[in-house]
């Protein structure tokens, strides 16, 4: 059986993707990172082993981001400036375009939606895993995962608005 420890170090790299995507800034992130590792190495007897340790790994990055994102509400939110760490190098200057739009629409999305966007699409995580580490029920996950794949096809399509009005025939 791996050692607690080294599972917990295996994560790191999952919990700083995360964290990037979350905040938009590659020192805050690494920050909310570090407060996550600390508080899990303070509080595993906590854990006792009853779940998924990644998942708990991700539920306290998560709470720490909320409970920082409600301290600091009047300050916006930055982009991410060393946009070189965060995806690897693309072959063409209209594929540096695309993903300069997609990270600029991800941030457009509102946070619950780009939270699971995030957990599914980057982390690649269950809806179970994610309901574990939001604390919300996977129907929730599902809807809001719709949404916000909705919304982002909007934003990259230019509308700027989704109609929540469907056309029937």
């Amino acid at each position: 059986m791996i050692d607690v420890n080294s599972q917990i170090v295996a994560c790191i790299p999952n919990l700083r993707r995360y964290a990037r995507g979350l905040t938009r800034n590659h020192e805050t992130a690494d920050d909310l990172v570090q407060d996550t590792l600390e508080r899990a190495w303070n509080r595993i007897t906590l854990w006792q082993r009853r779940g998924d340790l990644r998942a708990w790994l991700f539920s306290i990055l998560h709470n720490l981001f909320i409970d920082s994102a409600r301290s600091q509400r009047a300050s916006p939110e930055e982009p991410m400036r060393d946009e070189a760490h965060s995806a690897p190098a693309r072959a063409s200057q209209s594929d540096m375009l695309e993903v300069r739009d997609l990270d600029r629409a991800l941030l457009r999305l509102p946070p619950d939606q780009r939270e699971v966007l995030l957990l599914v699409a980057v982390e690649q995580m269950t809806y179970e895993q994610i309901a574990a580490v939001l604390g919300i029920p996977p129907g929730t996950v599902m809807s809001r995962l719709s949404r916000a794949r909705t919304q982002l096809r909007a934003i990259l399509e230019g509308r700027d608005r989704v109609s929540s009005i469907r056309m029937v025939k």
